[in-house]
């Protein structure tokens, strides 16, 4: 079972003093298997947007901390700022990231809540899927009034916390209230205008949020929806930048994605006679969601889709503007990166030279397994490569997606054998594990018999995986040596044979491991499709210097 992860995001009111703020983050650091990602102010909200990650009990615990200190610090009788608020933790949403679902997130948001109210004495309201009555899912209406309506708020009966004291004592109007919940992701983006009016930004927030605009026919209310579900926004001008914003919440992207918003933002600007000049992340966000905005744009250029994660990344960032304001650092922003900071270094990490290095030193690993692998992942990569080409060529762009289509599959044959590198050594440290296990007693000894055998299994399994991989992965540099650039006919040839040699080398890996399995039904048929696969591919070789030979001479 995988390990269970929530994210939390608190948003305290203060966005300019920071020593306060690193008081505040600074609690979460205390609680072990809490990692802060983020800590985003801003100065013209007065608001800064927390972000970090763990089990769900250490999470609510550094939740519980973080909300006890704010509380501590902010007074909100004196606070002021663009960005609704109605206390010093406005909100703490919980988000299920994975091996937990959003209604055991629920349970961790009440705990979270109830804890709070009790121990702290902070008025709380639950909403989204922690609300306990349906007025109370939306934010907005467990916010509204905010601070400065909250006496009034509180001696409503219908509006009563959930957690917490009902009566705005002299506590409560220092810490205001606290909202929480347990949501999905959630993406605070901003987009900027080439306008200082407040007013027309808010026309084209009620342009696209869901839940559009009220207008009056015949004295009578109505509300016209917005363009795009899944949508809350107002427009509002930052004092900071001298612009004025569309400030919006993504609360569900699988239903309206960033460059979705982005997109149609664009076009209502311009239908009102403004420009959208970039926009803004607040908080961090899915790695999905930079690829996907990526593809977006790449396809409505008509460019290949079989590009590098790394150029993508620039791409989306390019094409969204999300650098205009200030610089937007991927490493900083992108959970996945933030994660992958504090893991160990990996081979694929190491430059070319290093890696030569470590590999030609005293230990036995990187060996004949990974440097398989990776001689695979460069035969591939020059396939992909003469995709992207040939579907650049000038005169050909009727063809730019069939070769797109062929560079993706090769970004992805790459992707798997370049992380074989690293599995193959891992693979193998299995095998020294086991041998290094106790043996003291009979049942020391059956386990260590066990530990050993599975590891060689899986030393077996790895390399086999290679010489899988790489023999699919010539499909691309077959189809590209027959449709693509003739000029780049060598390059394809040379991407062939690098995945020849990968099998080859690879079978070897299989062929010395297999030997020492005791399950020897398990073996032998790891080594008749092994035997199968090479066979195919020193076929595909000779048809590849059969087409050299007759085209180069």
């Amino acid at each position: 079972m995988s390990k269970q992860l929530i994210e939390c995001v608190p948003n305290i009111s203060e966005g300019r003093n920071e020593a306060k703020i690193k008081t505040i983050t600074a609690v979460v650091e205390t609680v072990e298997g809490v990692k802060l990602l983020d800590v985003d102010p801003g100065k013209a909200t007065n608001r800064t947007v927390i972000t970090f990650v763990g089990e769900p009990e250490s999470v609510i615990e550094a939740a519980f901390l973080l909300i006890k200190k704010a509380a501590e610090l902010i007074d909100m009788r004196g606070h002021q700022g663009e960005h609704p608020r109605f206390g010093a933790t406005d909100v703490c949403p919980l988000v299920p990231i994975s091996g937990i679902t959003m209604e055991e997130t629920v349970k961790y948001a009440q705990k979270l809540a109830k804890r709070v109210g009790e121990e702290l004495a902070i008025p709380v309201y639950c909403y989204e899927n922690a609300a306990q009555e349906e007025k109370r899912k939306n934010l907005a209406n467990c916010r509204s009034g905010e601070y400065e309506g909250l006496k009034e708020k509180l001696n409503d009966v219908s509006w009563k916390p959930d957690f917490g004291p009902t009566i705005f004592n002299e506590q409560v109007q220092k810490s205001g209230a606290t909202a929480i919940s347990a949501r999905d992701f959630l993406i605070a983006y901003n987009v900027n205008l080439n306008s200082t009016s407040t007013r027309r930004a808010n026309a084209i927030a009620f342009d696209i949020r869901e839940a559009g605009r009220l207008v009056k026919e015949n004295g009578v209310e109505k509300r016209i929806p917005g363009k795009l579900k899944a949508v809350k926004g107002i427009g509002w001008f930052i004092d900071e930048y001298g612009i004025a914003q569309i400030s919006y919440n993504l609360t569900n992207i699988s239903i309206t994605s960033m460059h979705v918003a982005f997109d149609e933002t664009c076009r209502a600007a311009q239908e009102r006679g403004l420009r959208v000049t970039g926009s803004e992340l607040v908080g961090l966000i899915p790695l999905k969601a930079m690829l996907d905005a990526a593809d977006y744009f790449l396809i409505k250029q008509e460019r290949s889709l079989g590009c590098s994660e790394k150029e993508k990344i620039k791409i989306a960032i390019k094409s969204l503007g999300l650098d205009e304001l200030k610089p937007f650092n991927p490493d900083e922003k992108i959970i996945e990166y933030i994660l992958e900071k504090d893991a160990p270094k990996k081979l694929i990490d190491l430059t070319l030279k290093d890696f030569a290095d470590e590999t030609a030193a005293e230990s036995m690993a990187p060996g004949g397994g990974s440097i398989a692998a990776y001689v695979g992942t460069l035969g591939v990569a020059l396939g992909t490569m003469v995709a992207n080409l040939s579907g650049h060529k000038r005169g050909w762009d009727d063809k730019w997606e069939f070769f797109s289509n062929w560079a993706v599959k090769g970004q992805q044959y790459k992707t798997i054998l370049l992380n074989l590198v690293d599995e193959d050594t891992n693979a193998f440290n299995k095998i020294i594990d086991g041998f290094r296990m106790p043996k003291e007693t009979a049942e020391e000894i059956k386990l260590r018999d066990e530990a050993i055998e599975n590891a060689t299994k899986y030393a077996a399994e790895v390399p086999f995986k290679v010489m899988k991989t790489a023999f699919e992965s010539m499909e691309v540099m077959q189809e590209m040596m027959q449709s693509g650039l003739q000029s780049s006919l060598s390059d394809g040839a040379v991407g062939i044979m690098c995945a020849k040699s990968a099998v080859a080398g690879a079978y070897f890996n299989v062929k010395i491991n297999v030997k020492d399995i005791k399950d020897r039904p398990f073996a032998d048929k790891l080594i008749k499709e092994g035997e199968d696969i090479f066979q195919k591919t020193i076929a595909i070789e000779k048809q590849t210097l059969e087409i050299i030979n007759k085209k180069l001479g």
